[in-house]
């Protein structure tokens, strides 16, 4: 046998180490492309916590973990209370009904005829399925009867969220007390909301968000749209990058706007994927979808060292959606 022939299996040996090799980096860039892509935070998903910051050991932040389905109505949950004037006591209790009623999620099925959010019950005088299935108007119905119970406040929450609900397992709210507090002040209070994933793939409808931060916050009169951004959302603008909706404190809005506005931020996050929300500005702050493994990072500057063209002034809500 010649010493060629002894070293073809070599060879062939050698072509198919590389060509696994070849194989294994493709698929090593791929996962850091997607990893990237997706905020560096793998599969969508959001994070509630009582205080700002990073969470770093030693501290005394609780936090609470959500899929964006249940983060989405959290948010609607807790920025309707809000929209009402109601206090954070009153977004707890309904918070924590909603997570034993239904774990967040708006079920289109239940014990009997209890549908949605709360489990309400078309047949018990709640409203109709179809109404009954909608976040805003099942959330409003429960804080409409919760502010009809005298010293509800004063109330233990499982004894106030009985009195509404008329459940046949009324100690059961007691345990998700807690959660719903950290919830309550990561949308209404000092706390925050961070949401990783990707940034939308499709495009937002800004008549979309606006109409429904209309159908929320419209009558608490704390808040005001820009007037050219309503023949925007209209379609009145020619498309861009970016699309916007902002909402802007009224002067005398005062620490009810100002709270209002935490939860609008709070809300845009949260349902930045069902809605295609490729930013939120608030404050001095800014969330970008796919970035940051879906944290709130400063507002910063322009590449000259300027204002960022997209941050939000005192009192102001930017939020931007994919174009």
């Amino acid at each position: 046998m010649s010493q060629s022939d002894h070293s073809r299996p070599r060879r062939r040996r050698g072509l198919r180490t590389a060509a696994g090799l070849c194989v294994l980096l493709a698929l090593a860039g791929y996962l850091v492309v997607r990893f990237q892509s997706m905020g560096g935070g793998g599969a969508p998903h959001c994070t509630a916590a009582d205080s700002a910051g990073d969470g770093s050991p030693g501290g005394s932040r609780r936090s609470y973990d959500m899929t964006p389905e249940q983060a989405a109505n959290a948010a609607t949950i807790a920025a309707v209370g809000v929209a009402k004037g109601l206090p954070d006591r009153a977004v707890t209790i309904a918070l924590a009904t909603a997570m034993q009623e239904s774990a967040l999620r708006n079920l289109d099925h239940g014990d009997r005829d209890s549908l949605g959010l709360f489990q309400q019950r078309p047949s018990q005088g709640w409203g109709t399925p179809e109404q009954i299935r909608d976040p805003v108007y099942s959330a409003g119905i429960f804080y409409d009867r919760l502010v009809k119970v005298k010293g509800y406040s004063r109330l233990p929450l499982t004894e106030a969220a009985q009195k509404v609900q008329l459940s046949g397992y009324p100690q059961a709210y007691a345990k998700h007390e807690p959660d719903a507090a950290v919830l309550t002040a990561a949308f209404a209070g000092a706390g925050e909301l961070t949401c990783g994933g990707p940034a939308p793939a499709a495009p937002g409808d800004p008549q979309r968000v606006r109409g429904e931060l209309e159908r929320i916050f419209g009558k608490s009169g704390l808040h005001a749209f820009p007037k050219d951004q309503a023949a925007a959302a209209a379609g009145g603008a020619p498309a861009a990058a970016e699309a916007e909706v902002a909402l802007a404190e009224k002067p005398d809005g005062g620490e009810l706007a100002a709270r209002g506005s935490r939860a609008i931020a709070g809300w845009a996050v949260a349902n930045a994927p069902s809605l295609g929300i490729a930013r939120v500005s608030y404050a001095d702050r800014r969330w970008v979808a796919g970035e940051k493994k879906g944290r709130w990072q400063p507002a910063g500057g322009d590449a000259k060292g300027g204002a960022d063209a997209r941050g939000a002034q005192r009192g102001q809500v930017r939020i931007f959606l994919k174009g």
